[in-house]
């Protein structure tokens, strides 16, 4: 399986699926074989998964083939590091505001000599203790991706400095938060927001490195799309659920009305 970071570095677009208050085993089955996706985020920022569901739903992910980040809110070491031990393909950090979030954040994640991250192989990332350490070591700190989100004013201020810190692969804009810190919520194509996808965009560019996006609308991705957006998350669980039932009434007008 071509890996997404693969497909990043060679310039494709890659389209991921945003699992959180609805994630399960089954719906990463339906999402590969009906969503046309590389691979799923999981949110443990917002939602109420625990490690243990976690590597349940990495596990399927596996069986799917598919890739899988997960998103944390980058508080301390062990919120870095055991989503990666549990099989992640990748961490995103989000709320980030500094460099030295970033930097810390690194240290983190990646075994010595780059980081600090303790060493321990019984799990599926070291193949439970059959893969030589130090080829597990070079293969960790190589290929577990790591993405850093730009949502405040604070992080697009920096945003050229956050995308050149070593072993920061992708930067990834949250539109939301994003628009709210920027004074107006809901509003994701505000000029307060299309500049700041500019500069980011820009430091992406600078840096050589890719970014991406929660999308919010077709002319929301459209206009990450020609700025040089790769990475582009278009559907939640939530979102498939409204959709659906959105459909349901649509189909069913004249039943709905008639009650």
């Amino acid at each position: 399986m071509t890996s997404i970071k693969q497909r990043l570095a060679r310039g494709e677009l890659v389209r991921v699926m945003f699992q959180g208050a609805l994630a399960s085993p089954k719906l990463v089955e339906i999402a590969a074989k009906m969503a046309d996706v590389h691979g799923i985020w999981f949110d443990q920022e917002h939602s109420g998964l625990s490690h243990q569901q976690l590597e349940v739903l990495l596990l399927a992910s596996r069986a799917a083939d598919l890739e899988a980040v997960v998103r944390v809110a980058p508080t301390d070491y062990t919120t870095i590091m055991r989503p990666m031990e549990a099989g992640a393909n990748g961490v995103m950090a989000a709320q980030i505001r500094t460099v030295s979030e970033v930097e810390q954040l690194m240290q983190w994640a990646k075994y010595p000599p780059v980081g600090v991250r303790g060493l321990f192989r019984g799990n599926h990332e070291a193949g439970f203790g059959t893969v030589v350490q130090t080829e597990h070591i070079e293969r960790a700190n190589r290929d577990r991706w790591l993405l850093i989100q730009i949502e405040t004013p604070e992080a697009v201020a920096c945003v050229d400095d956050i995308a050149n810190v070593p072993g920061v692969d992708c930067l990834f804009v949250g539109p939301g938060d994003l628009a709210c810190t920027l004074g107006v919520p809901g509003q994701p194509l505000h000029p307060r927001c299309t500049e700041a996808l500019g500069k980011v965009a820009t430091a992406a560019k600078r840096s050589g490195k890719p970014w991406g996006v929660l999308t919010l609308s077709a002319d929301h991705a459209e206009h990450c799309l020609q700025l040089g957006c790769q990475l582009f998350s278009l559907v939640s669980d939530l979102n498939v659920v409204h959709q659906g039932f959105s459909s349901v009434k649509q189909t069913y007008s004249a039943i709905y009305s008639a009650t």
